[in-house]
């Protein structure tokens, strides 16, 4: 591969995903390091002022300052869209700064957002708490029904915003409709993609505008650092977004960049060794536990729908005991799985949504959002999966299940 040809689209575009997840958007610099360059610098310099004024302009191509642009942050955008199939992306600092971002460099006072109900304790906060905060009205409805988000239509209603699989129940929405529905009447769709990863799902295939991501997850993949993403079309990105965030900074550091970008060489394997996991995991906990939300079980209601829109079921699920008491003690009888509210790891990790992740979310909207006092949610990991499963049983015996 030449010193360019990572940046090339009219190459990298005919690429498939693995190779673009380990050489799309990789620019070389003069001395043909074949790892991608780390540049840890604030700022750049120009060989004469007028360079300078010109660059600010937009007239010439260069770096002003990290902020805005970095080497190695770029390569990571270059390969996020890629693998995307987005014309363009932007990282950020973390998943709910891409989150934040996404929704707020769209939306002004007097507007209107319909959300999914299931979705991650933060995004709620940002559709219940934050907009309304600033005269953005938002109405949040059962993703589950595509005729939800026809209903909850108004004049002034420009964004719709859901995940899929949602966390931690497991929903899945209809992209196909949900996002046809939008695209009829001049709604943007913005869709956190956060639990499948371009690996498994391009929700853009299926009409969607905005993916936002936390790379935190399945991108990096190993626990090591925060990320997050946007794509889009060049003309969201470039005119729509990328104002709001050169002026509010939630910039993604070149450090962190790089790590997600080892991360992407492998998310293919990895997530797909998982989702193998999770699936043989999940065949054991149905038969153990009164209910369970997998997607790649034939029991999810919506199982036939979501291996219409993906390629494997995931490494994340959730399941229900009875109450906060026995999920609590079947957390405590594990010796192998770790108690952890993060997700995409390459270690299984379980928690309890309702203490945790969606602790800040009401009484009243944990039951809204199918989050109970018995739901636990699982992370697969590339253990053993016969190591995985025997920790859970011990565990299951110890609390009655």
């Amino acid at each position: 591969m030449k010193r360019k040809t990572g940046q090339d689209r009219s190459i990298t575009q005919n690429w498939r995903p693995q190779t673009q997840a380990i050489r799309g958007g990789t620019a070389r610099s003069e001395y043909g390091e074949t790892s991608e360059a780390l540049f840890l610098t604030s700022g750049y310099c120009y060989d004469k002022a007028g360079d300078a004024a010109a660059r600010f302009a937009g007239e010439q191509d260069g770096m002003t300052y990290s902020r805005l642009q970095n080497p190695t942050v770029q390569m990571l955008e270059e390969r996020i869209a890629l693998l995307e199939g987005a014309e363009a992306c932007r990282s950020m600092a973390t998943g709910m700064a891409a989150m934040t971002a996404a929704l707020l460099c769209q939306l002004q006072s007097g507007d209107h957002l319909v959300g999914g109900r299931a979705a991650f304790g933060s995004c709620r906060w940002l559709t219940d708490t934050l907009l309304p905060k600033f005269g953005i009205a938002t109405t949040i409805v059962d993703a589950r029904d595509p005729q939800a988000f026809l209903d909850a239509v108004r004049p002034e209603t420009k964004v719709f915003f859901f995940e899929t699989p949602a966390n931690p129940t497991m929903d899945i929405v209809d992209l196909k409709a949900v996002c046809g529905i939008a695209r009829e009447r001049g709604i943007t769709t913005v869709v956190d993609n956060a639990f499948a990863t371009p690996a498994l799902q391009r929700p853009m295939e299926f009409g969607a505008d905005v993916i936002a991501y936390s790379a935190t997850k399945m991108m990096d993949g190993q626990g090591r650092v925060l990320a997050g993403a946007v794509c889009g079309t060049e003309d969201f990105i470039t005119n729509t977004l990328l104002p709001f965030t050169r002026n509010t900074g939630p910039t993604l550091s070149p450090f962190n960049a790089w790590v997600v970008l080892k991360g992407l060489e492998t998310l293919d394997l990895r997530i797909r060794r998982q989702s193998e996991n999770a699936q043989k995991v999940g065949a054991f906990l149905e038969a153990r536990v009164p209910r369970i939300l997998h997607p790649g079980l034939a029991s999810h209601p919506q199982h036939e729908l979501a291996m219409r829109q993906m390629d494997a079921c995931g490494p994340i699920f959730a399941f229900e005991v009875e109450g906060r008491e026995q999920a609590h003690g079947l957390l405590d009888a594990l010796e192998l799985v770790d108690i952890s509210n993060n997700i995409g790891d390459s270690r299984s990790l379980m928690t309890h949504p309702a203490s945790t992740t969606h602790a800040s979310v009401s009484p009243d909207k944990q039951a809204e959002m199918g989050v109970t006092e018995g739901l636990l949610r699982l992370n697969v990991g590339l253990e053993d999966v016969r190591d995985v499963i025997d920790d859970l049983d011990r565990a299951l015996g110890k609390v009655g299940l």
